[in-house]
């Protein structure tokens, strides 16, 4: 598939236009004096995302629009956002919380989970989110691995899923509750009332650069969750990759569909954006394809941050409903969680006249490494290129267990990131063995497979234990996955390997259909011919079955080690981000 080029009027004033000058100049100290700081070396996330702009005559601007879910709308000035985040400070001191404190939370989209968080941040304390949609196993392991000593949630989500497992949560100090109708129950204090009787005036803890400021916990193939630590030093990571990758301005109306609960949401869901200084959005509600588009529309949002599984949804309905809206506001799309198939790149083309533009990152990197920026050509299916300050590379195992950095062009390797940038991770909370063995000879090993080309764009393969043995072959299930989606019958698509006798493995293909379609054994024919036909006979599938769905985590990503699991009758292992089912 050809690259999308970009013509001179499209890369005008982005902020990365001269990619390998501004790699050549860049180091992480200079990007550390585009914030504030303080004058004894202290650095605090909060205080660089709300506090600065104020001081700095940016408080009347709307730093966040919250759009609920009857679509009534609720504006936060920088100056509204400080005075709410220092109540919600004073509550945590008033309440004897502090510097180090483990503040969790657990709601959907509300303005308190936002005011949480970066009050929060400014007493010193550490943050954690979690998905509203978790039930108890995984609530209380999160909770209990972090020692969570304070918990934001609704009276609803307690009375449903805390009151229960609290016996089972001896570190948990205090529950506060938003949406309380009447007195709140025994153990729980009123968030609101707090709120109300909380001064709006609050001095920022001086934490440093190196104190813990987020934990975020990412589901393992096996096992308990792990927890990684971010330091406030990654709020230069934050800021910097969210001018480079999405190319935030001042005057941008900023968009990330991601759920705080995950970490997109929060490092560019929160932190980037208004570090940025931008008007964020943000919308209670739940995916629904007519609203979306509303909101594009109607809030003039001019950079838009999501994921492939919405732009799969948005690609059912066809292209008739975004032609339907003015969105002559938006300029820059982007997309995160999985690799986006190229299919859904071209789709950004035609529906919306611009690429979506893919990203790659981890919970563990705590910001965005390698992307497709503004003023790149888009070579659709690529993860784009190594953002500055970021040093990539593809390397190889050796037979001594050292690794050999790959440099022959499209040699398949396991993805691997030079160690040092601010928001890389510090630890997996309480398991330093687990977190060394992502450290070898000077690299971080991400985990991910995948190839670099001659023009040193980067291509994702796989996760390391997802890829197909066949035959002698090695088969990325992401490049299985990008032919058939090809196919206008299919909306969504994951690719296993399972075991056979004669070539160690066949690829078996799961295919969730767009409406119309009836998956019949002619289907499946058809299928099998597109597919070999695009990727000969030694790749393609040799089975396809049909499902109405396929299991996603909450961030979109398609759960092949799940599929596999069940497919050959093995343990499942973490699934509590799971949000749907293939049945």
């Amino acid at each position: 598939m050809q690259a999308i080029r970009k013509r001179p009027e499209d890369v005008a004033g982005a902020n990365l236009e001269h990619y390998h000058k501004t790699r050549t100049e860049f180091s992480w100290e200079q990007a550390r004096k585009m914030l504030d700081g303080f004058s004894d070396g202290a650095l605090n996330i909060a205080h660089e995302a709300v506090d600065r702009h104020v001081a700095n005559g940016l408080g009347d601007k709307v730093a966040i629009r919250w759009i609920a879910k009857d679509e009534t709308r609720l504006d936060f000035t920088y100056a509204d956002l400080k005075a709410q985040t220092n109540r919600f400070a004073n509550v945590l001191s008033g309440l004897g919380l502090g510097k180090g404190a483990r503040v969790y939370s657990f709601m959907g989209r509300a303005p308190e989970l936002y005011i949480g968080a970066l009050g929060a941040l400014k007493a010193g304390a550490v943050f954690c989110p979690m998905f509203s949609a978790f039930g108890p196993e995984p609530v209380t392991a999160r909770m209990s691995i972090g020692a969570a000593e304070v918990l934001i949630t609704t009276e609803t989500l307690y009375k449903r899923k805390i009151a229960a497992i609290r016996k089972d949560l001896p570190d948990l100090k205090e529950v506060l509750l938003i949406g309380c109708k009447g007195d709140a129950p025994e153990g729980t204090r009123d968030l609101g009332a707090l709120m109300a009787g909380a001064s709006p005036e609050f001095a920022v803890v001086h934490t440093a650069p190196e104190d813990m400021a987020l934990l975020h916990f990412t589901s393992g193939t096996t096992g308990r969750p792990k927890g990684a630590v971010h330091v406030h030093e990654a709020v230069v990571a934050h800021h910097v990759t969210g001018r480079y990758a999405l190319d935030l301005h001042e005057d941008d109306v900023f968009w990330c569909t991601a759920d705080p609960g995950w970490v997109t949401g929060t490092s560019y869901g929160i932190i980037s954006p208004l570090t940025n200084g931008v008007t964020m959005i943000v919308d209670e509600a739940e995916f629904d394809a007519d609203r979306w588009y509303r909101i594009l529309e109607t809030e003039k949002v001019s950079v838009w941050y999501t994921a492939p599984t919405a732009i799969r949804m948005l690609m059912k309905a066809g292209i008739e409903p975004a032609k339907q809206h003015d969105l002559s506001h938006l300029r820059f799309m982007s997309s995160v969680g999985e690799p986006l198939n190229p299919e859904a790149v071209m789709w950004g083309v035609a529906a919306f006249g611009m690429p979506f533009h893919d990203n790659w990152w981890q919970t563990e990197t705590g910001g965005i490494m390698i992307a497709n920026y503004a003023s790149m050509d888009v070579k659709p299916g690529s993860m784009g290129k190594p953002l500055p300050g970021i040093s990539a590379g593809i390397v190889e195992k050796m037979a001594d267990g050292t690794l050999r950095e790959a440099t022959k062009p499209m040699t398949i390797g396991q993805l691997a990131l030079r160690p040092g940038w601010p928001s890389m991770m510090r630890a997996y909370l309480h398991e330093d063995e687990r977190y060394n063995k992502c450290f070898v000879d000077g690299w971080y090993l991400s985990g991910d497979l995948a190839m670099c080309d001659t023009d040193g764009y980067f291509w994702f393969v796989g996760r390391d234990d997802d890829v197909i043995k066949s035959a002698g072959h090695l088969i990325g299930p992401f490049e299985v996955e990008s032919a058939l989606m090809e196919h206008p019958s299919v909306a969504e698509v994951g690719v296993i390997g399972i075991p056979d006798e004669t070539v160690g493995e066949v690829v078996k293909a799961f295919v969730a259909l767009k409406p119309g379609f009836e998956g019949n054994d002619e289907l499946m024919l058809d299928l099998l011919g597109h597919a070999r036909k695009r990727l000969g006979p030694a790749v393609a599938p040799k089975i396809i079955a049909f499902r109405k769905n396929l299991p996603k985590t909450r961030s979109g990503k398609i759960m092949r080690r799940l599929l596999k699991a069940r497919e050959l009758g093995l343990p499942e292992g973490d699934i509590s981000t799971l949000e749907s089912d293939e049945q």
